[in-house]
């Protein structure tokens, strides 16, 4: 009893009693990761700042381009090029381009190519992720190791050039889908969210006497409608911007060129409408200035994106990151 504790001794408080170190310390004794505390002033300055310096290398240029596009000549001669700040709009360079008849026909072609190219490509996309995702499949690992080199290792640009014109393929509509029909990471990404489908749910349909088709099309697409959906959005850009196809297989037929290998021609290459008669830079119409028809048709070839895009945005989390995370 004559030896008291060296704690009590020296007048130190116990363990217990001792206030909490505050720091990443206490945040490691709480248990709680660094992302998990509340955000800090700076912090949300920073990330303010930083979202609106993205918003604005996005928006400006749209808003430069759609207001060069409904200028005058004189608003664009006073600028000196490209439009700012509106001074003077007018409606002249969308009723030339659209009045062209190689507009119009470059339109219903691009149309035409996105919808049955994205068709096709889901076809396929979705029938060889389904069956690369069942583990009893005939040489799955297989297709999907051959699959994966092709990612990496191909052909190269004058064998599939050889082999499309081959097939009789140049000058033809087929050229313009097929060779790029299939996307292997298009493939991968269904494939895992395939392969995360309730396994209860295919056995029961399976015990109710549903085949391979059947489960498809009534199990595994229903309950991966996100995905399917991004990876369609992914395939409809595609075809929608494509125009390196144009360049090798339909370089002469100014009818059947879509409306992006049109807007090269027109506005990089510096050439006039492809059979056009008033359109040009040799021989603009007089109230449409040069520049604003090339923004004019920009501006046509960006409203399909803006106007899919929102209504698909909400899809990418479900979507892409669920079925990369999962698989």
């Amino acid at each position: 009893m004559t030896n008291a504790h060296p704690t009590l001794r020296t007048g130190a408080a116990p363990a217990a009693a001792r206030p909490l170190r505050t720091g990443r310390r206490s945040r490691a004794r709480a248990g709680r990761a660094p992302w998990e505390e509340p955000p800090t002033v700076v912090g949300q300055t920073a990330k303010g700042i930083t979202l609106t310096g993205v918003l604005a290398v996005v928006v400006v240029p749209l808003w430069i381009i759609t207001l060069t596009s409904f200028s005058t000549p004189g608003a664009v001669n006073r600028a000196g090029g490209l439009v700012i700040w509106p001074d003077g709009l007018s409606t002249e360079a969308y009723r030339q381009m659209l009045g062209d008849g190689t507009v119009r026909t470059a339109l219903m072609v691009s149309l035409g190519i996105t919808v049955v190219g994205t068709l096709v490509s889901m076809v396929v996309s979705v029938l060889c992720a389904y069956g690369l995702s069942r583990s009893r499949s005939l040489g799955h690992r297989t297709i999907l190791g051959l699959l994966i080199v092709t990612m990496f290792v191909s052909g190269g640009l004058i064998p599939s050039f050889l082999v499309v014109t081959g097939l009789g393929g140049y000058g033809q509509w087929w050229s313009l889908i097929l060779p790029s029909a299939v996307s292997v990471f298009n493939i991968l990404v269904l494939r895992s969210f395939y392969s995360t489908t309730s396994g209860d749910l295919i056995d029961a349909a399976r015990i109710d006497g549903a085949g391979d088709w059947r489960i498809l099309w009534s199990v595994v697409l229903p309950t991966s409608r996100a995905v399917t959906a991004v990876i369609a959005l992914f395939y409809a850009v595609g075809y929608w911007n494509s125009f390196f196809n144009v360049m090798l297989y339909l370089p002469t037929d100014a009818q059947k060129w879509p409306l992006q290998y049109v807007l090269l021609t027109y506005v990089n290459r510096g050439n006039g409408l492809p059979g056009s008669v008033n359109s040009g830079f040799g021989s603009s119409h007089a109230q449409t200035a040069p520049l604003s028809l090339q923004m004019a048709v920009v501006v046509l070839t960006l409203v399909p994106l803006l106007l899919v895009y929102p209504f698909m945005q909400k899809h990418f989390r479900a979507g892409v990151l669920t079925g990369a995370i999962k698989g």
